[in-house]
C-alpha cells in the first residue's frame, strides 16, 4: 500500500521540466485509474490495427477475383467480336460496311527504295546512231492495218504494226482506228496521238507514212478487197511466220492489209530487239496530244489537292460493268429479279455458252475458286481497308457504268467517301471538248491512273496491263496492286475467320504484288511486265 501511495504521489507530482510536461501530457487522476486508462487505450489502439489489416487482405482477394472475372469476360467478348467482325460479314447495316481500322504501314504508298534501284528503262531511242533504213521505194512494200476495239486494244495493235513492219522491212501506213459495234467512235489517229512526234521518234527504226500512196488507184480496195488482205494470221504468231507467209504477198501486191490485227505477234518467238522496239513505241513514241496530257495533269493535281494540302491518291480501275459481269459468267449477290435479268442478258449475248443455263452455277463456283471473277466494289473496299488504307484515302475511279448502280457502289463509297471520277473533278465545259471522241475520255482515265501514287486493278484487261507495265518501266517506285482473286475468294468464303488473321493474310499475300519487275517466263505478257527485253540492270 505504501508503494502504491508512493507511486500515486509520484504520478501526481508536477514535473520540474516544462518540456517533460508537454511530452507526457498525463491526466491528473489516481494511479489505478491511470493504469486502466492506459490499458484501454492500448486495447483500442491495437484493435483497429488488426481490424484494418484483415479488411485490406479481404479487399485484395476481392479485387483479384473481380480482375480475373473481367479478364475472362474481355477474352470472351474479344472472341465474340472477332467472330462477328469476320471480313465476310463486316457488320452490315443495310448497305453500309464497317470494318475495323488498320494501322497504316510506312510502305503503304510506295515500294521500298531498295527494291526500285536494280532495274532501269533502256528501250529509248538511240542517240547519235546512223539510220540503216532503205529509201521508201526500196522497202518490201506497204503494210496497212485496222486498229480495232477500244483505246488500249488499238494501242497494242499500233505497237504490233510497227514491230511487224520492222520484221518484214516494209513501210507502215499510219494505222486507222476502226469503229466497232461496241465503241461506235469515229476517231482518227491524229485525234488522240501526236502523229509528228510518233513518226519522228521512230524514223531510225521503221519508215512510216501518213497516208496510202497517191499512185495507188483505189484506196477503198484496201478496206474491202480480199486480194489485198492477209487473213488467218494466228494469234501470237512468230516473226518467221510473217517472213514466210506475208512478205511474199507484199512483194507481189506492193500494198497489203492485215486483219484482224491486235494480238497477232508473239512475245517469246521474236528477236529481243523487236520486243525492245515494241517498248520504244509504247513508252516513248506513242504520246497523246498535248491537250489531253495537260487536262490529265490538271485532274491529277486536283486529286492531290482536294483537301487543301498535298496528299497522295489512289487510282482504282473498277471492272464491274454489265458487259464484264455478263461475260464472266460468275455469280454475284443480288435480288431474284436481278439474277433473272442477267440470265436473260447472257442468253441473248452468248447463246452458245449459256445453253440452257443448268451448268452455270457449278461453272460460277469453279471460276470464283480459280480467281477468274471480277471483284465487287464491296470486296474491293474490304481488301483496301485490310491493307491499311484509311477512310480519308483519296480515290480516283476509272470505270464504265457499274452494274447495279449506286446500290452496288454504296459499300465502297461509304467506306471510302473521298471517291471521285473525272466528271466530279472537272466541269462539264472542260470535258465537253473531249466528249467528241470516246477514246479521248479513255485517254484521260489512262493518264490519271498512270500518274497516281497507287494503282489498283480489280480484273484483267488491256487497260490494267498497260498501266502496270508502264509504271514498272518508268520506275516502279509507285505501287501497282494486283489482288490475288483466288486467295481472296477463299478468305471471303470463310465466315469464321476473324479480322486480325484476315488482315495478316491479305498483307502477306500482296507483299509481292506491288508492281515491281518480275522475272519473265515463256508466253509472259510484255505489256504487263517489260523486264527482260526493255529494262537493264543498273
Amino acid at each position: 500500500m505504501a508503494e502504491l501511495r508512493h507511486s500515486a504521489s509520484m504520478g501526481s507530482r508536477p514535473s520540474s521540466s516544462p518540456v517533460k510536461r508537454d511530452e507526457d501530457s498525463v491526466p491528473l487522476f489516481s494511479g489505478r485509474d491511470a493504469v486502466g486508462e492506459d490499458e484501454r487505450r492500448d486495447r483500442e489502439k491495437d484493435k483497429p490495427l488488426f481490424f484494418f489489416r484483415d479488411k485490406d487482405q479481404h479487399s485484395k482477394i476481392f479485387l483479384a477475383i473481380v480482375s480475373l472475372s473481367l479478364l475472362a469476360a474481355l477474352f470472351c467478348l474479344s472472341a465474340l467480336w472477332k467472330h462477328l467482325n469476320a471480313p465476310y460479314l463486316c457488320t452490315k447495316e443495310g448497305i453500309v460496311l464497317h470494318c475495323p481500322r488498320v494501322k497504316e504501314p510506312p510502305s503503304l504508298w510506295e515500294n521500298p527504295y531498295s527494291a526500285t534501284t536494280s532495274w532501269k528503262p533502256c528501250a529509248e531511242r538511240r542517240t547519235g546512231g546512223i539510220s540503216d533504213l532503205p529509201p521508201e521505194n526500196e522497202t518490201m512494200g506497204y503494210v496497212f492495218i485496222h486498229a480495232e476495239g477500244g483505246l488500249n486494244q488499238q494501242r497494242i495493235a499500233i505497237i504490233n504494226a510497227v514491230a511487224v513492219a520492222k520484221i518484214m522491212n516494209a513501210t507502215l501506213i499510219l494505222p486507222v482506228l476502226k469503229q466497232d459495234q461496241i465503241w461506235k467512235d469515229q476517231t482518227k489517229f491524229e485525234d488522240i496521238f501526236d502523229v509528228d512526234y510518233f513518226i519522228d521518234y521512230l524514223k531510225d527504226d521503221v519508215r512510216i507514212v501518213r497516208d496510202i500512196p497517191d499512185w495507188f488507184p483505189d484506196k477503198a480496195e484496201l478496206f474491202t478487197s480480199i486480194r489485198r488482205t492477209v487473213k488467218n494470221i494466228p494469234k501470237y504468231a512468230s516473226a518467221q511466220f510473217y517472213i514466210d507467209n506475208v512478205v511474199p504477198r507484199i512483194k507481189e501486191k506492193k500494198i497489203m492489209s492485215l486483219k484482224p490485227f491486235v494480238d497477232r505477234l508473239g512475245y517469246d518467238n521474236v528477236p529481243p530487239e523487236i520486243n525492245r522496239l515494241r517498248c520504244r513505241v509504247n513508252y516513248h513514241a506513242l504520246k497523246f496530244l498535248p491537250e489531253i496530257e495537260q487536262m490529265a495533269d490538271q485532274l491529277a493535281s486536283r486529286m492531290r489537292n482536294r483537301t487543301g494540302s498535298s496528299n497522295p491518291y489512289m487510282a482504282l480501275h473498277l471492272r464491274f460493268e454489265k458487259g464484264m459481269v455478263g461475260l464472266s459468267f460468275c455469280d454475284f449477290v443480288g435480288t431474284r429479279e436481278e439474277k433473272a435479268m442477267m440470265a436473260a442478258y447472257r442468253q441473248k449475248e452468248w447463246p452458245r455458252r449459256y445453253k440452257n443455263g443448268s451448268h452455270l452455277w457449278q461453272l460460277a463456283l469453279q471460276k470464283r475458286k480459280e480467281g477468274r471473277c471480277p471483284l465487287e466494289p464491296g470486296e474491293v473496299a474490304v481488301i483496301l481497308r485490310a491493307m491499311g488504307y484509311s477512310k480519308d484515302t483519296q480515290i480516283y475511279v476509272a470505270s464504265g457504268q457499274v452494274y447495279g448502280g449506286q446500290n452496288r457502289m454504296a459499300p465502297l463509297r461509304n467506306m471510302f467517301p473521298n471517291l471521285v471520277t473525272k466528271e466530279e473533278l472537272a466541269s462539264k465545259e472542260e470535258l465537253d471538248h473531249f466528249r467528241k471522241h470516246v477514246t479521248s475520255l479513255a485517254a484521260l482515265d489512262f493518264l490519271v491512273c498512270l500518274k497516281s501514287d497507287v494503282f489498283v486493278m480489280t480484273h484483267g484487261g488491256n487497260f490494267a496491263k498497260l498501266i502496270i507495265g508502264a509504271r514498272r518501266y518508268l520506275g516502279h517506285r509507285q505501287k501497282s496492286i494486283k489482288p490475288d482473286k483466288g486467295v481472296m475468294s477463299k478468305l471471303f468464303g470463310d465466315p469464321y475467320m476473324g479480322w486480325a488473321p484476315f488482315v495478316e493474310d491479305v498483307v502477306v499475300t500482296h507483299q509481292t504484288r506491288t508492281g515491281l519487275p518480275e522475272e519473265t517466263f515463256p508466253n509472259y505478257d510484255l505489256w504487263e511486265n517489260p523486264l527482260t527485253p526493255c529494262m537493264c540492270k543498273t
